[in-house]
């Protein structure tokens, strides 16, 4: 196995070629994507099924030449590991929330009301989500090629059934549905050899990200046994969310006097404006040459910065789900998170202000070593309570469950505004945790016997 270059003072060194690509490889841009579900019927067939799909899935980091780069990834739902014979001494190993399932999970992490697991998308919650399998591409004919490969894998498996495809891609503006470029953030992580977005950002340990490693408290992360089904793992929140651009749109120009005006309030919710330039760095306007500089555009904290929040609000969407240095309870380098949003269905016009029915929004994975620690603090902690900024009651502007009562202030001289009766934006759709193995691992799967 070969060792990434290490980095920091420890000298970790991740196996990253037995680490799957889809774990630690930032998406590329552009990008085209799928994501399959697939139920097991027959412990036998999924077995044979992940022999086959073993010389599909990568590990490893991308080559210097990116273009035309594809990678199909393999994750399993703890119903997903059950239907696939894992003997219960191990099944027992895997953490609470995970075993769980998302849906359980639900109220914690704020998927009530119309995003409660009632309402959702069959066949997310159900238990009958075993496999899933996810492919990015920069390129759609490499991606056609990729995916070709995986069906013919699972399409020759009897005892094996596709119980749910959803495909993503990057809009023609590059832009999310909402109108703003994103997967901008992705963390440095100690011994991997892939740098950190942000200049500023100081390693963080692999065991944050990748079971087998030490983390950020010193210690191992839990880990599932035996020890090869656990090595080079990590845990995926994958979620479906609608976004209602039409309420958007509609709530920031009930609230604002002009298109200016609009258009700040919007990159005081999000947090950076629609090319990606973050207000920390361009308070006043958006600066479309600073978001196309890699070396500036997450070059930024917050306390040192922009503490009082007049620049960002602390409210912001992306200074609640990375608050880097802000003056909060906990140590946010617990807390961090690899993202990785894809969008799905079409772009609400531009200027139209009614819904027109679509189904559009993001497919979110969001990877890590401890699902509760990190995902689910995220959600229950800075997204879905104020009290870390100061305002008790208040939520997420953007990834908040409002439901017409939400309330967002914004600091702002000489008096704070503050907004009321904010909709939801979003609706979840369904989401699964999900257990994504290492190589040595997935063949350790596909050769279980009994």
């Amino acid at each position: 196995m070969k060792p990434a270059d290490s980095s920091g003072a420890t000298g970790v060194r991740v196996e990253i070629d037995d680490v799957q690509s889809g774990a630690l490889r930032p998406r590329p841009v552009p990008y085209e994507g799928k994501f399959i579900f697939l139920r097991v019927d027959d412990r036998h067939a999924g077995r044979a099924l992940l022999r086959r799909l073993l010389p599909v899935t990568s590990g490893g980091l991308p080559d210097a030449d990116r273009s035309g780069e594809a990678w199909v990834a393999v994750a399993f739902t703890y119903q997903g590991l059950r239907a696939l014979g894992v003997p219960q001494e191990s099944l027992d190993s895997f953490p609470q929330a995970f075993r769980a399932g998302m849906a359980a999970r639900a109220e914690l992490i704020g998927d009530v009301g119309e995003s409660a697991p009632a309402h959702w998308e069959a066949p997310f919650g159900t238990g009958d989500v075993h496999i899933a399998l996810s492919a990015l591409s920069s390129d759609a004919a490499q991606l056609d090629r990729e995916l070709k490969r995986a069906r013919v894998a699972y399409e020759d498996t009897p005892g094996v059934q596709v119980i749910w495809q959803q495909e993503v891609r990057q809009l023609p503006t590059g832009r999310t549905t909402f109108g703003f470029r994103d997967g901008i953030s992705h963390p440095n992580i100690e011994g991997v050899g892939l740098p950190g977005s942000n200049p500023q950002e100081a390693p963080i340990k692999a065991g944050e990200f990748i079971l087998g490693y030490p983390d950020e408290t010193g210690s191992l992360p839990p880990m599932p046994e035996p020890e090869v089904l656990g090595r080079n793992g990590t845990y995926a929140a994958v979620r479906k969310i609608h976004t209602n651009v039409a309420a958007w749109r509609r709530y920031l120009r009930a609230n604002s006097s002009s298109a200016e005006e609009e258009a700040r309030l919007a990159a005081k919710m999000v947090g950076r404006w629609p090319s990606g330039a973050p207000l920390t760095l361009t308070p006043e306007h958006d600066d479309p040459e600073l978001a196309a500089d890699p070396q500036r555009v997450n070059n930024f904290l917050y306390r040192e910065n922009d503490d009082r929040g007049y620049r960002c609000p602390a409210s912001a969407h992306i200074r609640r789900t990375n608050p880097r240095d802000s003056t909060i309870i906990g140590d946010a380098r617990m807390h961090r998170l690899i993202r990785r949003g894809t969008t799905y269905g079409p772009p609400l016009p531009e200027g139209v202000l009614e819904d027109d029915g679509a189904d559009r929004g993001l497919v979110g994975v969001f990877l890590g070593a401890h699902l509760e620690r990190q995902f689910e603090f995220i959600k229950a902690e800075w997204v879905n309570d104020g009290n870390f900024i100061g305002y008790p009651g208040e939520q997420d502007p953007v990834a908040g469950h409002h439901g017409g009562t939400g309330t967002v202030t914004i600091p702002e001289k000489p008096v704070r505004r503050r907004l009321q009766n904010l909709p939801s934006f979003v609706v979840t759709r369904g989401g699964e945790y999900c257990f994504v193995p290492g190589l040595r691992a997935l063949r350790w799967l596909a050769e279980l016997e009994g």
